[in-house]
């Protein structure tokens, strides 16, 4: 494709811009090669291409494509508008301070756009423009002939230097007119011009002892330009003699970065006269150019030529040297010689790395092939000297993929994984092919940015906790750790509780977490005897034992004092020593040793006379009863648990001692002193025990059955106890009722009297929990 320059100053590069458009394809990159031309000393913004349009690509994705040009040139000289993808100037080009004066000049381009990654290579010619003139080294000339040269002899003029480059460059000389002299001009290898001043017509220094000229210097430039200089001719009287050269041109070759002051060659010219007149003395001629005089020195007695300054093979492949050789006597006229001087290149410059564009930091799951860096190298060396290879080492997740020559792209080989390596110091190591190699490394930092790849992790499996019953709200009862390897807002966490619920209420009533630290804290105190344990949840289980604390002091359930007084017992007096008068039954909600009770006989009418079991709470005679003891004994018993600090309770019973037993506790007295059948009494009350426990079974079945729903009372998850104890030496029948269901175990875990060695019946039936009697 063709791009037009449609300012007037480019009219003159108009057809010259042309755009070569190469596609191919590495390891899944598109990749192409388009070229433009411009002039150069274009003003900011000015237009190069639309490289969106020539490329193909959608402008409105560049930005979101991450579309961007990378140079190797040290200034960005031109950049892109990605709201409508024209490529244009963002800094005035000076092609001589770019490519000094070499033919073509480019600036070499890469194109990088992401989503999916596409390389395009992009040169950019720029094109040369008159903007400087030819100039000599001097404004002046001075030459001095002798009156008896030839016609035809040749003088040799500074040569005009000019900047630009081909059309624009030096093109021709002309000298003012005169009566003895002309201009030859003559071309060098490098296709430069330099004029010699030839003689046309005799000289006469009697007529005219001086001669002033102008020589003029012009381009091929658009608007030409041109330089001057004055020529002064001095005529001289006759030496009849020049030097000769032994050779016309002097060839010689040359390693670069040679040291200061080796040997190139030695001129050799003779003179056939003598004394002054046949010493000869060597010199650069005028048309040396000034850098040549200023890497090499021309010694004027031996003609020895000597590097004086570094020879760089990079910047030239070879030097012209114009010497000139003349004698030392009066009217001495300069004869001239060329000395090409070839420089072998070594390799004395190693690789180059340029990091012209690097995104970091990568995400860990960036799919394998992202591009994480581009890079070119370059080497100034030549042919082998300056082939480049670029490596990285075996053990990274990343590779190095080559689109063009001398550029690199870095790219992903796997899926990365932050957890396990953060950030990777990556060395990019470029070793050219010269013998011996050099090698330049280059590191690059590619940081790994997290993504929340991992879920938290809490220190153990589960939590096991234990809280001592009637703690303080809001006190803090465990605390739950997690941790997540992710970083940053990804490692942040949040405790939580799931929500359920503990004895029908939400869990978040019992208790509460700080969602910062996973602290819990109890909402509410907790009661042993309502809430032993629960689990709460918190993304791990938490299995909260409630302990038991001694808070709860014995109660005495039987004896029961009847109609606000205290508790009786009849007593016979004939009864002997261990009767069995009653029993003290009390309960405790607490559990453990807080629950087990002891009894003691706190206060006695007749200390003597009675005593109390210490862990049954059993009543005994000591001894007889005789005439002088009292007809009513009283009793305080204390009941004590075994707690710390213990809790107690006491109960008072007023015995009366009587002289006989009524008929109907005699009854009681003949079940157990007889092996004859219990009375009736008792079958009486194990009947009726038994019938209101089967009526209330069939009632609850027949509830069931039907479809009603029980309250929560009726509940038949737990069971009930009662016992009917039966002694014939008590006047009265003991009906125990187990209220708390879990106090069943309680009862089993007791060493109770054996029924049998204490004429005791004992029925124990387990009723439903709901019951009612």
């Amino acid at each position: 494709m063709d791009h037009g320059l449609s300012r007037g100053s480019w009219l003159p590069v108009t057809g010259m811009v042309i755009c070569l458009l190469l596609c191919g394809c590495v390891v899944d990159l598109v990749l192409a090669q388009i070229r433009y031309s411009i002039p150069e000393e274009l003003e900011h913004g000015a237009f190069v291409g639309n490289i969106a349009e020539d490329l193909g690509l959608d402008v409105a994705k560049l930005s979101a494509r991450r579309f961007r040009i990378v140079s190797g040139a040290k200034r960005q000289y031109l950049e892109v508008n990605l709201e409508n993808g024209i490529l244009f100037v963002n800094e005035k080009i000076d092609r001589e301070e770019l490519c000094e004066r070499r033919p073509s000049c480019f600036l070499h381009l890469q194109v990088v756009i992401e989503n999916p990654l596409e390389l395009y290579r992009v040169e950019v010619e720029i094109l040369d423009v008159n903007d400087n003139s030819p100039s000599f080294p001097w404004s002046e000339f001075n030459l001095d002939i002798t009156e008896s040269a030839a016609p035809g002899s040749c003088f040799p003029l500074e040569s005009a230097q000019d900047q630009d480059v081909g059309t624009n460059s030096l093109r021709s000389y002309q000298l003012s007119a005169n009566a003895h002299f002309i201009l030859n001009i003559q071309t060098r290898n490098d296709g430069s011009k330099f004029a010699e001043l030839v003689l046309d017509t005799p000289l006469d220094r009697e007529q005219q002892k001086k001669h002033e000229m102008v020589l003029t210097a012009f381009d091929g430039g658009s608007p030409e330009r041109s330089g001057t200089a004055l020529i002064t001719v001095t005529v001289l009287d006759a030496n009849d003699n020049v030097p000769v050269f032994d050779r016309s041109v002097y060839r010689a070759s040359l390693v670069e970065n040679a040291p200061r002051g080796t040997l190139v060659l030695k001129l050799n010219a003779t003179d056939l006269d003598e004394g002054s007149n046949g010493e000869v003395t060597y010199a650069f001629s005028g048309h040396a150019p000034l850098k040549v005089r200023e890497l090499f020195s021309v010694d004027p007695y031996t003609g020895e030529i000597r590097v004086k300054g570094v020879v760089d093979y990079e910047k030239s492949s070879v030097y012209e040297l114009y010497v000139q050789a003349k004698d030392r006597g009066p009217s001495a006229v300069a004869v001239h010689s060329k000395v090409l001087v070839d420089i072998l290149d070594v390799n004395d410059n190693a690789p180059e790395v340029i990091l012209t564009s690097v995104s970091t930091p990568v995400q860990e799951d960036a799919p394998p092939g992202t591009v994480i860096a581009v890079i070119s190298v370059m080497d100034r060396d030549s042919e082998e000297n300056g082939n480049v290879d670029c490596q990285i080492p075996n053990n990274v997740p990343f590779q190095l993929h080559s689109s063009f020559k001398n550029y690199y792209t870095l790219v992903t080989s796997e899926f990365l994984d932050r957890e396990a390596v953060s950030e990777y110091n990556i060395t990019i190591t470029a070793r050219d092919l010269g013998s011996p190699s050099l090698s330049t490394r280059k590191t690059i930092l590619v940081q790994v940015s997290d993504i929340n790849d991992n879920p938290p992790r809490f220190s153990q499996p589960s939590y096991t906790v234990y809280v001592t019953e009637n703690n303080a709200p809001g006190a803090s009862i465990c605390s739950v750790t997690a941790f997540d390897p992710d970083s940053n807002q990804n490692a942040y966490l949040s405790y939580s509780i799931l929500e359920g619920q503990i004895q029908g209420m939400p869990v978040s009533t019992y208790v509460s977490i700080n969602s910062d630290n996973g602290n819990i804290y109890a909402l509410r105190s907790f009661d042993y005897e309502q809430l032993r344990n629960f689990q709460i949840l918190v993304n791990v289980t938490v299995n909260v034992f409630v302990l038991d604390q001694n808070d709860n002091a014995p109660v005495i359930i039987s004896p029961l004092p009847k109609n606000g007084t205290m508790a009786t017992e009849v007593v016979p007096r004939s009864v002997d020593a261990g009767y069995l008068v009653t029993k003290i039954t009390a309960l405790d909600a607490d559990a453990g040793q807080n629950s087990r009770l002891s009894y003691q006989l706190l206060q006695a009418t007749d200390p003597g006379l009675f005593s109390v079991a210490l862990y049954t709470g059993e009543i005994r005679t000591i001894r007889r009863l005789v005439e002088k003891d009292a007809t009513r004994q009283r009793l305080v018993i204390l009941v004590k648990d075994n707690g710390q600090p213990p809790l107690s309770g006491t109960v008072s019973i007023i015995l009366t001692v009587v002289d006989s037993v009524p008929e109907s506790l005699s009854d009681f007295g003949d079940l157990t002193l007889s092996p004859k059948p219990p009375s009736n009494l008792a079958l009486y009350l194990i009947v009726s025990l038994s019938t209101i426990s089967l009526i209330f079974l069939v009632a609850i079945i027949v509830l069931t059955l039907s479809g009603y729903n029980l309250p929560p009372f009726a509940s038949l998850s737990q069971s009930y106890c009662y016992k009917v104890c039966l002694t014939p030496e008590s006047v009265n029948t003991k009906l125990l009722y187990h209220f708390r269901p879990d106090n069943l175990t309680y009862f089993a875990s007791r060493a109770l009297p054996n029924p049998t060695s204490h004429n005791t019946h004992c029925v124990v039936h387990k009723a439903r929990e709901g019951s009612h009697y």
